[in-house]
């Protein structure tokens, strides 16, 4: 993230470039975000959000990979209850479905295949290690630690906002979200069990 000026003004200025800008990527991705309509949300011009952050490109790095780094402080794994782990991610899809979308739109337009980061080892080696440590102590099935992770994920990701069958939203009702998150919880417990049924 690029560093942030030391002014108030130029501080809510700055967070305002960043807000307007995380709705535009989340909505119209990277090729189709347009400078001009995030300079007019955020009330500043492009001189501004150019000296901030460099081109458009860079504005959506710094972005994508704060959302990145939000995920993995707001719901951090506890590889000895990954079904709740994977509550706690659909929870933070329906808070900031802007996330989601964000990280979808990288994988069309940056990465279609493999790590969806360069640097994938600075988001994952803490989760990795921590799923191994679990599996090597009997609390999960043995496998490959990074096969775990992206399971628990996707399995998360069910009613998340790129879901290609249905989308939750916040306004649903509270039981409905109640009947997701145990299912999740379940899915995923029995998914991973040390000793799984054949």
């Amino acid at each position: 993230m690029p560093d942030q000026p030391s002014s108030s003004r130029g501080a809510a200025t700055y967070q305002r470039i960043l807000d307007a800008a995380t709705r535009e990527f989340a909505q119209y991705g990277i090729a189709g975000a347009r400078v001009e309509r995030i300079t007019t949300a955020a009330r500043t011009n492009k001189a501004q959000l150019y000296g901030y952050f460099g081109n458009k490109e860079q504005l959506f790095d710094a972005i994508f990979l704060a959302s990145l780094e939000r995920i993995t402080n707001v719901v951090p794994i506890d590889a000895n209850d990954l079904a709740d782990w994977a509550v706690r991610l659909y929870d933070e899809y329906l808070s900031r479905p802007d996330l989601i979308r964000l990280a979808t739109w990288a994988r069309l337009e940056r990465r279609p295949t493999g790590h969806l980061v360069a640097d994938h080892d600075h988001y994952d080696d803490h989760k990795l290690r921590a799923i191994a440590q679990a599996q090597a102590a009997g609390r999960i099935r043995p496998g490959n630690p990074f096969d775990v992770m992206a399971m628990v994920i996707a399995m998360s990701m069910a009613w998340s906002p790129v879901s290609n069958v249905y989308a939750a939203s916040p306004q649903e009702p509270a039981p409905t979200h109640e009947h997701r998150r145990t299912l999740l919880r379940d899915c995923v417990h029995r998914a991973l069990a040390p000793d799984p049924t054949p």
